[in-house]
């Protein structure tokens, strides 16, 4: 699922949004997901999941085309989790699949 189909879910669930409107909830959320983890925070939506944010150190890669050793530098890598009820309902929903 991309952005757009997500806005036009919530517009479909909730019909007294306008399209718009719905956009610009999706937008709101996703940007204070992004400024909290900018800002080294965790964010945990219950019974969905918890984003955080991982370092990882500066290392020595290699180029797969030429195979020459290159350094990577350190970064900060945004890191997901799914919650417990997430994961029952996914497992259930495979499991009733089979």
């Amino acid at each position: 699922m991309i952005k757009s189909e997500l806005v036009q879910k919530i517009a479909e669930h909730y019909p007294e949004l306008y399209l718009r409107d719905a956009e610009n909830v999706v937008n709101a959320i996703l940007d204070e997901i992004t400024q909290a983890l900018a800002r080294g925070d965790r964010v945990e939506i219950r019974g969905f999941g918890a984003f955080s944010v991982k370092k990882r150190d500066a290392r020595i890669g290699r180029n797969p085309r030429t195979g020459e050793h290159v350094p990577v530098a350190e970064k900060v890598v945004p890191v997901f989790k799914a919650g417990k009820e997430m994961r029952i309902r996914l497992n259930k929903v495979h499991a009733n699949a089979a």
